[in-house]
């Protein structure tokens, strides 16, 4: 076992183009300054004008030095999806679809002569049917565990109780990081329990004037009259930056910090990587 220290760095996730372009500018201004030292994650199920992730976006963010991105509920939105999830050796699906399901729930990264772990799971409560995640989370961390200690979980939940419940049994199970994502609000209970960093919703990337992303006056049409607006991504800036900042040694995370920054505007974005909370 390696007591090599990792630095993560994970955005919340991220919504549309305001999201993408944000989190890019971002890790520019990051690579400028001390050449991204860390192992950068984003939650990109709703990249893609809000729903989905295309191809033509999933290289974008790698490109731009993404190293894992994960997924939830709306992963299969984009038609392109089923064409190159196979071969897009960066992205995730969560674990707990049907056998089958194209893509893979989980990957094991080399990172600077050591390895870290990355699964993505989805929660049930007020959530479409899907598998349990308890058990398949349960055999898939103690099968990661004989490779290396590094574990991090994306678990794309609705309901606070289940994430914590999660949270605590796998850190029971020796997970390093757990970090909740899908309800776009960050939240502010960032604590390490047993030698695990933890946060039950990372937040969002997205626009600050609009609906957790998207557009207020579809979604006030959508809300106060029930009727099936289609909800449109909003793209007004100023833009939100949510993340969290992890520390990781030997597979136990030592630090965890929260990342909360405003981008004024699209055009000379100055942007400022201590900005914290």
């Amino acid at each position: 076992m390696t007591n090599l220290e990792h630095k993560v760095l994970f955005f919340g996730d991220l919504v549309g183009k305001v999201g993408r372009s944000s989190v890019i500018a971002y890790l520019s201004e990051l690579k400028n300054k001390s050449g991204i030292p860390y192992f950068v994650m984003v939650n990109g199920e709703n990249a893609s004008h809000g729903f989905g992730l295309t191809e033509k976006n999933y290289l974008e963010l790698v490109d731009a030095g993404v190293d894992c991105i994960t997924s939830g509920n709306h992963i299969w939105d984009k038609k392109d999806i089923y064409t190159y999830i196979e071969n897009a050796d960066r992205l995730i699906r969560p674990v707990n679809y049907p056998s089958g399901t194209p893509g893979t729930g989980y990957r094991i990264f080399d990172v600077n002569g050591d390895k870290i772990a990355v699964i993505n799971a989805i929660g049930r409560v007020f959530m479409q049917p899907i598998d349990s995640p308890w058990r398949i989370l349960e055999n898939k961390v103690n099968e990661l565990k004989q490779i290396t200690p590094n574990i991090i979980v994306d678990f794309h939940a609705e309901a606070t109780a289940e994430k914590l419940c999660l949270g605590r049994f796998l850190s029971e199970l020796g997970v390093s990081m757990f970090v909740g994502t899908h309800t776009h609000v960050q939240t502010a209970d960032e604590t390490i329990i047993n030698n695990m960093a933890y946060i039950t919703d990372a937040g969002f990337c997205g626009s600050v004037d609009g609906i957790i992303g998207m557009e207020y006056q579809t979604s006030l049409k959508r809300l106060t009259t029930s009727l099936p607006e289609r909800y449109e991504v909003s793209e007004t800036y100023p833009a939100q930056i949510n993340a969290v900042e992890v520390s990781i040694a030997g597979g136990k995370a030592t630090a965890i910090k929260r990342i909360n920054f405003k981008v004024e505007n699209k055009n000379g974005l100055e942007v400022s990587v201590d900005n914290s909370v």
